[in-house]
């Protein structure tokens, strides 16, 4: 992903999104555009109107941490927001260059990714919680038994197609499973957007995005809406495995290693609930637990 493209789009998007009422400015009649202008942005950052047009044209590197913070100001910008601006204008580098020669072309057989074997037992050991573990992309690298009960048996895709965004956009069983599937569908674009914006230049990430935007029209749609995510825990309703049952639940994210790329995402229902009683009798399922690759 081009860094200086990427915060254009995203500066863009967030000062057309706003009115100049949302913000204390007249209106001044109608706009040939939606929101603000550059100028009145640059007014309300304390900055030059000069200073922000090279801004939101991408040339960030002669940029202060104080402009952009007087410009996240400006722009009302949430928490997750500020961090994904921040990432684009400072962006981080331990990947190649995208100049350099591009791999070939469509998803390549992977190897499946080591997952340490406490970590494997860690999740064993949630044996009420449907719980997994998920790498930069999004790729679904552990899980427990009871998250093959609850969601779908991860081991049954092939390791290079074993992510998140594959399986909600790509696999018909998603959208029946989650009951809010518009909502998911936002916060797993939420989410590789924010990704793409730490690392802008891994190309695997870049072309699992775009393998998406090819495969899903609803995935392209909502990436060049520019969501960002901004929360580690949330709420969702699902389908339950008999009819009509409906499950609810909690989720929170949790970095388990010292690899930042890595987090656990673990699933509970409120003590007492029904749905926590079909955790249990799920739980106590014997079945098999459907680890498939990067499971040992």
């Amino acid at each position: 992903m081009d860094a200086k493209i990427a915060l254009r789009d995203f500066l863009v998007s967030r000062r057309t999104r706003l009115h100049p009422g949302d913000v204390g400015l007249p209106a001044h009649g109608p706009r040939r555009v939606p929101g603000l202008r550059r100028e009145e942005v640059a007014a309300l950052a304390a900055v030059s109107v000069d200073h922000y047009i090279r801004l939101e044209r991408g040339n960030a590197s002669l940029v202060s941490d104080a402009v952009l913070h007087a410009v996240a100001d400006a722009l009302r910008l949430s928490p997750g927001e500020r961090r994904y601006l921040r990432d684009l204008a400072r962006p981080e580098r331990h990947e190649p260059a995208p100049a350099e020669p591009a791999p070939a072309k469509g998803p390549q057989p992977q190897a499946a990714p080591r997952v340490r074997p406490s970590v494997r037992r860690l999740l064993d050991t949630l044996e009420g919680s449907p719980a997994y573990l998920v790498g930069r992309d999004g790729s679904v690298l552990a899980w427990n038994r009871l998250a093959t009960r609850v969601f779908v048996d991860f081991g049954e895709y092939p390791v290079e197609r074993r992510t998140i965004g594959w399986i909600v956009f790509t696999d018909p069983r998603a959208r029946t499973l989650y009951l809010d599937w518009e909502s998911k569908a936002h916060e797993t674009v939420a989410y590789l957007r924010t990704v793409t914006g730490r690392w802008p230049y891994d190309r695997e990430l870049a072309r699992h995005v775009a393998e998406l935007r090819a495969a899903s029209p609803d995935f392209d749609r909502i990436w060049t809406e520019l969501p960002i995510l901004d929360t580690t825990h949330a709420t969702c309703r699902l389908r339950g495995p008999e009819a009509g049952m409906t499950l609810e639940l909690s989720w929170e994210t949790f970095q388990l290693t010292d690899n930042t790329e890595e987090i656990m995402v673990a699933y509970t229902a409120a003590e007492g609930s029904p749905t926590a009683a079909v955790l249990r009798e799920l739980a106590r399922a014997d079945r098999p637990s459907g680890h498939g690759d990067g499971q040992q």
